[in-house]
């Protein structure tokens, strides 16, 4: 099932885009994809109420798509977790998750205006699988117990100021939480229907140019290690979106970093979770 919000950004109405491409308004089921949501069972309620087939459904012409996730809890971030990104940038691959945060409010629609921060000499790039929490996790028992607290899957763009990120001193988040540095969408596809995380290529065009393409399968730590290794060290609540690193080429591991600017043009896409398209502006 693909959960998505569509509208004007702050009054986006939650939908479900069903295989024959109808976008059916869910509001009256679900007012929103939120914590509330995930807590109380919402993908499995609506996979009953859609079957009934009396819900609206929208003319998707010329709609905006938001985030599929309202008002994340918090955002969990894994830093070098595919073998080749850790090479392209110098470092050794860890021998635990590198973990970080990066500011909630960072969440933007897939397809929105990215801006370069004020002062940005570094702008980068970084195509994710984010995974969003289902119920909450704690103390999980094991790697196999995570797959039973994920909700689905979405498309991140883990967007970096890699200045502020790693010369002007102190932790990474303040290269992580700049305003927009978040894209995500355009669908949150429930976990019942991607079969395998660890089998989904991941790409990245900048201005047209192919920079990343890698498979999640390159990660270092799969998809439910992060989420069982992260409960050991925090409480990860219904609706906290985790982004699970990001493979090489980027453009800081380049010989000749190409940063981005303003006009700038990306678009990125991972194997059944559909495409963003950002153009870059100035903050």
């Amino acid at each position: 099932m693909k959960l998505l919000r569509v509208g004007p950004a702050g009054a986006e109405t939650p939908a479900v885009l069903t295989d024959d491409g109808r976008l059916v308004d869910v509001s009256s089921v679900a007012p929103d994809f939120d914590r509330s949501f995930f807590e109380r069972g919402g993908p499995a309620l609506l996979a009953t109420r859609l079957g009934i087939g009396d819900l609206p459904v929208l003319d998707s012409r010329g709609l905006r798509s938001g985030s599929p996730v309202a008002r994340p809890g918090k955002i969990v971030c894994i830093g070098l977790n595919y073998r080749d990104h850790a090479l392209e940038t110098g470092a050794t691959l860890p021998t635990e998750p590198v973990i970080f945060m990066k500011a909630a409010n960072t969440v933007i629609g897939p397809n929105d205006e990215v801006l370069v921060p004020r002062g940005s000499l570094k702008t980068d790039w970084e195509v994710e699988l984010a995974v969003v929490i289902g119920s909450q996790a704690r103390y999980l028992a094991s790697p196999e117990a995570a797959a039973g607290v994920i909700a689905g899957y979405t498309i991140s763009n883990d967007l970096s100021e890699r200045a502020f990120q790693l010369e002007r001193l102190g932790q990474w988040s303040k290269g992580k939480s700049c305003e927009t540095f978040n894209p995500m969408g355009p669908w949150l596809v429930t976990a019942d229907a991607i079969a395998d995380p660890q089998d989904l290529g991941l790409r990245l065009w900048v201005n047209g140019e192919l920079r990343q393409n890698g498979n999640t399968g390159q990660m270092a730590f799969g998809v439910h290690h992060l989420v069982w290794y992260l409960s050991q060290f925090m409480v990860l609540d219904p609706g906290d979106v985790v982004n699970t690193g990001t493979p090489a080429g980027v453009a800081i591991g380049m010989a000749e970093p190409r940063y981005l600017r303003a006009g700038d043009v990306l678009d990125l896409e991972i194997d059944g979770l559909g495409h963003q398209h950002q153009t870059l502006g100035q903050a």
